[in-house]
């Protein structure tokens, strides 16, 4: 009787494990968050961006913008393996961070050019929570920084198959393309022609697709590639990149010499036309009588 039970209870434990036992090989979570200070059209694309990664979770604001290695204790309290941070300053320039928690690499971005869905209002439109193909340039494969951010985009924009608030459909295409230095990032839906959407329909075009833009649109500068996870030694830095601090600065500092010059000009006007008047005067005028 008790090899009987025991059986039972081997056979009760396998069938347990096999249920509990979880298939996916691509466990990829990212967590996103902002910074205090953001301003609503950051604010949108963060939501946008979170409409478009279901297996995204996104925390509350962070109140600190120097320790930010408290976001790896935060990823894993979410069980997270990915993290997306938007570091606002100055409510003008939003600065993007990607990492891989806990271990790195992690990345630091400049976000320009920023267009949301609801500033484009595209006609393009894709089913939420549906799953994604991401296109990359061939410039990622030129060079060893591009090639380790091609392989940080691919986990972090990658859906798995069957995660959390993922539908089993792919109808859209998002693309990574590098132009002057920078990555731009656009989202485009796969339409299929059919009868209904395509005048003059034949059977040429029964296979035939075409690509509709979605939204949202930016692109991203790279900074800094740092080895660990927010900080650590750097990787790579961009050379070729300036701070807005010191555009902003130069052009304040053109405004104000065009000022400079103008006020010169005016005080040399007004010295002339008082030498005029000087000039003018002589000993039978109504000054020199009437004084």
């Amino acid at each position: 009787m008790s090899t009987l039970y025991r059986a039972a209870e081997q056979a009760k434990n396998k069938s347990n494990e096999k249920k509990v036992k979880d298939k996916r090989i691509n466990k990829q979570r990212v967590m996103m968050l902002s910074s205090r200070g953001v301003t609503y059209r950051y604010r949108h694309l963060l939501t946008d961006l979170e409409s478009l990664l279901p297996h995204s979770k996104k925390d509350a604001k962070l109140d600190t913008k120097n320790n930010l290695y408290i976001l790896n204790e935060l990823a894993d309290l979410n069980n997270c393996n990915n993290a997306i941070f938007f570091e606002v300053r100055k409510k003008l320039d939003l600065y993007v961070w990607m990492a891989k928690t806990p271990n790195g690499p992690s990345v630091k971005f400049h976000l320009q050019n920023l267009h949301t869905m609801d500033e484009l209002k595209m006609t393009g439109n894709c089913l939420k929570g549906s799953r994604h193909i991401l296109s990359f340039d061939k410039t990622f494969d030129s060079e060893p920084h591009w090639a380790l951010l091609k392989e940080l985009f691919s986990q972090v924009f990658n859906v798995p198959k069957g995660s959390r608030k993922s539908k089993p459909f792919i109808d859209h295409v998002l693309s990574f393309s590098i132009v002057d230095g920078r990555v731009w990032f656009r989202n485009y839906q796969i339409c299929e022609k059919t009868k209904e959407n395509t005048p003059h329909y034949t059977h040429l075009d029964k296979d035939a697709m075409s690509l509709v833009e979605i939204g949202p649109r930016f692109c991203l500068t790279p900074i800094r590639i740092f080895e660990g996870s927010f900080g650590g030694p750097t990787v790579y830095e961009n050379p070729e990149f300036v701070h807005p601090n010191f555009v902003r600065s130069t052009l304040k500092k053109d405004k104000l010499q065009k000022y400079s010059k103008r006020q010169a000009s005016e005080n040399i006007r007004t010295a002339r036309i008082h030498e005029a008047e000087e000039s003018m005067e002589t000993e039978a005028s109504d000054k020199r009588v009437f004084s």
